[in-house]
């Protein structure tokens, strides 16, 4: 299947951002905890140099604590910390406002030692569509300021807010490649939701979701289960392919809309409801 989205507005907001990081001392990016890699941009290292960045894995309440701890393990070995969150809640908030006003700090000593006066730090919140950029920027204000849903695309413009007299943040758009050359990840995105329903076929993603966690779930059966598709959908995944899971869940539950089924299982996942499932584990896992 091709996967492809890439809305005018998000090309916009990618030249403004670029030019935007010029300024900034930090970024946060933000990455979503069931697929850490398919979520980071490829071009961000290029972006943000040798700048300050701070890691966010949010929705870690959608992931499993054994999954989240494989993934702390794998960041700390490639010589990263992850601050894994869950913005809706507020979960893991104020271990990223202490990391952002680290950077600030470094920042500012170096400011000093030009015989410069401090300032507040200047940071880019970014990442992908949906991943909870803007849920994020409302936890650290301990207020909402910008709209924040569960869609992609709900921001659409770049703009400056101050966090407090220590962090000024820019709140931009979710940036994604303009082709996502890799389909497993383009698949993932979709499923996920951190692409626009434009791009995809949901039948087809449903039933590729299907197979993909049953693959996961033979591979790794203590950290996969997808126990919640039987007590859901009273079928077993495991026992077909995807594509006829999908018939069948419909066959037996809407009808024979499979339509509807693809939108209601695609739903049920992105809401929790089949359990916390990770979509990607470590590659050493």
């Amino acid at each position: 299947m091709t996967i492809q989205w890439y809305p005018g507005h998000i090309a916009k907001a990618e030249r403004q951002l670029k030019e935007q990081l010029k300024k900034v001392d930090a970024v946060i990016e933000v990455r979503d905890a069931r697929i850490p890699l398919a979520t980071h941009h490829p071009q961000i290292p290029n972006w943000v140099g040798s700048k300050a960045r701070v890691l966010v894995l949010n929705r870690m309440d959608m992931i499993s604590p054994q999954v989240r701890d494989l993934w702390a393990k794998w960041f700390e070995e490639t010589g990263e910390i992850g601050y894994f969150t869950n913005a809706a809640l507020g979960k893991g908030i104020d271990a990223v406002t202490v990391a952002a006003q680290e950077a600030g700090v470094r920042v500012n000593q170096r400011r000093r030692d030009r015989g410069m006066l401090p300032r507040p730090v200047r940071a880019a919140a970014i990442g992908f569509p949906n991943v909870g950029k803007s849920a994020l920027i409302n936890r650290l204000l301990g207020q909402r300021v910008v709209e924040s849903a569960r869609r992609p695309g709900v921001t659409r413009s770049l703009r400056w807010i101050r966090i407090s007299e220590e962090i000024e943040l820019l709140d931009a758009p979710g940036v994604i490649p303009s082709r996502i050359r890799n389909e497993e990840n383009a698949v993932k995105l979709a499923i996920c939701e951190d692409i626009g329903e434009a791009g995809y076929d949901n039948q087809r993603v449903a039933a590729a979701m299907v197979d993909l966690l049953v693959n996961l779930q033979a591979a790794n059966s203590g950290l996969i289960s997808l126990s919640g598709f039987q007590s859901r959908y009273k079928l077993d995944a495991a026992s077909m392919n995807g594509e006829d899971y999908l018939h069948e869940v419909a066959k037996h539950r809407y009808k024979g809309d499979v339509e509807r089924t693809a939108r209601q299982m695609l739903n049920d996942f992105r809401t929790g409801v089949l359990g916390k499932l990770a979509l990607e584990l470590p590659p050493a896992a």
